[in-house]
């Protein structure tokens, strides 16, 4: 083998490892396979924007004009948690409640997703469910408005 081969070998098997350790972006859903086009995806998405960052610019974006003015006036995860959602979480399991909703959701311009959350707050198991109402916005779904535990 000549030189130039070599190194172009030796090229390809690095970037081969190379592009074998890069960080894969973690999925959501049960089994991380939620499609982002469906009302289910952007519902677990807001409420992890809200849970799990550091500030609320990512569920801004993920909410509807009514839902962005909401948020803005809390100013902080904190509070969006303790007064709109009700539901404090030091670490928190969001899951998407899909019983029952057969349908195809490319030709709905509403969705409801129930949300089961699941974590704990000051060392005590916390578990409830909330409901979202979604709407589509030029061609996304946008969490719209947040329900209370209808169950109950």
């Amino acid at each position: 083998m000549t030189t130039r081969m070599k190194c172009a070998l030796f090229g390809l098997l690095t970037l081969f490892f190379l592009g074998g350790c890069q960080e894969k972006e973690e999925g959501l859903g049960r089994f991380g396979m939620l499609d982002d086009s469906t009302p289910e995806y952007t519902a677990v998405a807001f409420l992890r924007g809200i849970y799990e960052d550091d500030n609320l610019d990512f569920a801004k974006t993920l909410a509807s004009k009514k839902m962005k003015r909401i948020l803005t006036r809390y100013h902080t995860n904190g509070n969006v948690q303790r007064h709109l959602l009700n539901l404090k979480y030091d670490t928190v399991t969001i899951t998407p409640q899909s019983a029952g909703s057969v349908g195809r959701s490319e030709f709905a311009d509403k969705s409801t997703v129930t949300i089961f959350l699941s974590g704990m707050y000051n060392n005590n198991k916390v578990e409830d469910l909330r409901s979202l109402n979604l709407i589509k916005e030029g061609g996304d779904w946008k969490v719209n408005e947040i329900e209370a535990d209808t169950y109950l």
